[in-house]
């Protein structure tokens, strides 16, 4: 509550905040922070996560994360990546901790990935009850009854309903908290015999302490070990999968193998689509331009400036911190035609004036500097359009702050470049498509058929 920006939080004891299950080792704490409008120009959620880590990290006698909630609501308990280290070789819980912290140590070294942590332990404390079955027998208790009353004593079971005030309430039996707290109330409690006499637990379990895991997932069908992080700051959540995945096959023993659950699935199910996307968007407006001028080479000057805009894109990206999702990613289609349409601006003049009878360089120079004052009067118009976007304030501002940040920077990058590398492609591929005619038309004429000069006489005499 004193960190800054925090309005509230809420503590429970014995429940993980990371898996959602009651723990006896674990405590979660939800923090809620405060209304927009009392800290606009406070820190933001990614900076109030950073800091509650940054002063929680000081508590030794506790490992403590700082978890974001999901990005979609019910996909997930936590924000970032989720995945599971399965033991499908059957070595153990044991063999299953150390492979996991061998591999969540090699995951905290590598700077695509931040904040990995597990929650997996096998060492913890846990108490065994020893059923003599032999004595058991001759006391005349039956299995079932020790096994029910440990049942309802120290856990709960449901009895019935009733209604009351309009409303309908469960009946749990269970004994009171005082009486089931240390090992010694477990061997008071009394259970029947088949004499109808009540024999003390006691009697017939034997209560030891013992280390084990103290939740036992599995997944697959598998004994499994729970693993969660983040991209790293300025990276995409692919690149941070990818590096994981790197990690497993470099750090895991064979029977060790991972498998991705949550979100990270679903990202995983549909691919690497951005990787495709921009090739094809480029293609596409490739084609358009093909038709339109009914050239390949106009084309293809028109669109080779169109990558110059990722590099700039990103170079911003990750100098304001932010990471490359999917936001950023539409701002990289976005810059294609944006791209594009400041070189038609050159390559359409150009294309005019070298109709007109000037050469190709002459052509490229004078487009040039016609086009000089309307490509930077509509580039810097968007690029001043998009900066309230790129400074986004307020809830949902990172979703803004993505792409106006990868559109500003993407734009402002090819602007510069694009006036100064446009005329060059132009005058490039236009000498080169020139030199493809002179060629085709030269081996037209060589493939053409001579008529011999006695035949020519005759047929002009004819």
């Amino acid at each position: 509550l004193a960190t800054p920006g925090v309005q509230f939080a809420v503590a429970f004891a014995g429940f993980s905040g990371a898996t959602r299950a009651n723990s006896a080792n674990a405590g979660a704490i939800f923090v809620g922070p405060k209304p927009w409008e009392e800290r606009r120009h406070g820190p933001t959620a990614n900076e109030l996560i950073a800091t509650l880590q940054r002063r929680l990290s000081d508590i030794e006698e506790a490992s403590i994360f700082v978890i974001p909630p999901p990005p979609v609501q019910g996909l997930g308990t936590s924000g970032g990546f989720k995945l599971l280290v399965q033991d499908r070789a059957g070595q153990g819980f044991r063999a299953l901790q150390e492979a996991t912290d061998a591999y969540v140590g090699a995951a905290r070294g590598d700077p695509d990935v931040a904040r990995v942590f597990t929650t997996f332990r096998a060492s913890a404390p846990q108490l065994y009850a020893d059923i003599d079955r032999v004595k058991a027998e001759k006391l005349g208790v039956p299995l079932a009854n020790v096994f029910d009353t440990l049942q309802v004593y120290l856990g709960s079971v449901y009895v019935n309903d009733f209604n009351r005030f309009g409303r309908t309430f469960q009946v749990r039996a269970q004994a009171e908290g005082a009486y089931r707290a240390e090992p010694e109330d477990v061997v008071r409690i009394k259970t029947r015999n088949n004499a109808a006499g009540m024999v003390p637990l006691g009697s017939v379990v034997n209560l030891e302490w013992r280390s084990g895991s103290d939740r036992i997932v599995r997944y697959n069908m598998f004994p499994a070990a729970e693993v969660n992080g983040d991209a790293a700051p300025g990276g995409s959540q692919g690149t941070a999968l990818a590096a994981m995945e790197r990690l497993a096959a470099q750090v895991l023993p064979p029977g060790m193998q991972i498998e991705w659950t949550d979100i990270a699935y679903q990202a995983k199910l549909a691919g690497n689509t951005a990787v495709f996307i921009f090739p094809l968007c480029v293609l596409f407006v490739f084609l358009v331009h093909s038709a339109e001028y009914e050239s390949w080479s106009l084309a293809l000057a028109i669109i080779l400036i169109a990558p110059m805009c990722l590099p700039f894109a990103l170079f911003g990206t990750w100098l304001r911190g932010l990471d490359n999702n999917l936001i950023t990613q539409i701002g990289f289609i976005t810059l294609i035609g944006l791209a594009a349409k400041n070189a038609v601006l050159i390559v359409e003049f150009a294309k005019q004036q070298q109709e007109e009878g000037k050469d190709r360089f002459a052509a490229a120079v004078e487009a040039s500097r016609l086009r000089l004052r309307p490509i930077l009067m509509t580039s810097f118009a968007f690029i001043l359009g998009v900066l309230p976007l790129a400074r986004a304030t307020g809830p949902g501002a990172e979703m803004r702050q993505a792409l106006g940040t990868a559109v500003f920077s993407g734009m402002l990058g090819v602007t510069l470049f694009g006036l100064f590398l446009t005329p060059v492609f132009y005058v490039v591929l236009r000498r080169s498509a020139a030199a493809r005619a002179v060629a085709r038309e030269r081996a037209s004429e060589r493939a053409a058929p001579r008529v011999p000069p006695e035949t020519a006489g005759e047929l002009g005499r004819g």
